[in-house]
């Protein structure tokens, strides 16, 4: 009896120590994801997808990477084509599959360039267009819209996406963005921190100017409130410090969830999307260009087919 219970806690502490591995290798491959440059919905796709694979392992009771082999993998990927979506019922879509498979491949990378332990992963999945990009049509943003709630958190979610939608800003610039960089009045936000350092100003449409004045006057100022040391910051956290990149992308998240809709999105999604709907619009490419701050014609191109797709 005293073997079985001594065993039974030696199993135990074995699977909190590789469960604490397994967690740290998940934030050294997010690190790594960020430092070279992936984008937003990138990092935060492969990290929950990573988080799955090890969850899958751990049930299995594979302990170390260096356990995972061809056998298991193939074992995962049949898992994936029978596991069931529990958003939506029936199974996972094969585009589901191939980003987790895909994510699984980074992991692999990342393990590989850090000098850890690594795994090859032969399973073949669809190659992506390099400018295959997700866009909402203007049916799923007005859900997103309509999904926000009335209270502090729902306001300021409708001015996130006034920002990353309304007024396409990349994640970065959105983040930097200051309180005094909204100009109500004039129905412009200065970017003074866009890419490649370049300064500019985007307009603003009039429901934009009310939810983002609706933000700073009610939401941020009672925000602001909780704290005696003001911020510049325009979007704050309930902590009121500065938000951080993957907590407004939880919130969209959230929205999307609740909004029903199945695309894995990110704020470069909204930036996507509301170049798409412009050019849709009849909205000339040089005009879309600037609006966008792209140096050049090119990078803007790359939507014209894309305003037909959607």
């Amino acid at each position: 009896m005293g073997n079985w219970i001594t065993q039974t806690q030696g199993r135990g502490l074995i699977k909190t120590v590789v469960m604490e591995i397994n967690i740290i290798l998940q934030k050294g491959f997010e690190r790594w994801l960020n430092t070279i440059g992936y984008a937003d919905t990138t990092v935060y796709a492969s990290t929950n997808y990573v988080r799955d694979f090890f969850f899958y392992l751990n049930k299995k009771e594979i302990r170390t990477v260096e356990d995972v082999d061809q056998v298991i993998l193939n074992n995962y990927h049949k898992h994936l084509q029978i596991r069931l979506n529990k958003r939506q019922g029936g199974g996972l879509s094969p585009n589901y599959i191939n980003s987790n498979i895909n994510a699984i491949k980074r992991l692999s990378k990342y393990l590989q360039e850090t000098g850890k332990p690594f795994f090859e992963v032969p399973i073949k999945t669809s190659v992506e267009s390099g400018n295959s990009k997700t866009i909402l049509t203007q049916s799923e943003i007005q859900k997103l819209y309509k999904t926000c709630a009335n209270d502090i958190l729902g306001i300021r979610d409708r001015a996130m996406l006034g920002i990353y939608y309304g007024c396409g800003l990349r994640r970065s610039e959105g983040l930097s963005l200051n309180i005094n960089d909204v100009l109500l009045n004039e129905k412009l936000v200065r970017v003074s921190k866009g890419k490649h350092y370049k300064e500019r100003y985007v307009p603003m449409t009039e429901s934009i100017r009310e939810d983002l004045e609706n933000y700073i006057h009610v939401a941020r100022a009672k925000i602001q409130s909780f704290k005696s040391e003001k911020q510049e910051a325009l979007f704050l956290s309930m902590r009121a410090k500065r938000m951080h990149g993957n907590s407004i992308i939880l919130r969209l998240q959230k929205l999307a969830e609740t909004a029903n809709i199945n695309k894995e999105i990110g704020l470069h999604t909204l930036r996507h999307s509301i170049a798409t709907h412009l050019l849709q619009s009849g909205m000339e490419l040089e005009e879309v260009s600037h609006f966008l701050g792209h140096s050049g014609l090119e990078s803007t191109q790359i939507y014209t087919h894309l305003a037909y797709e959607v």
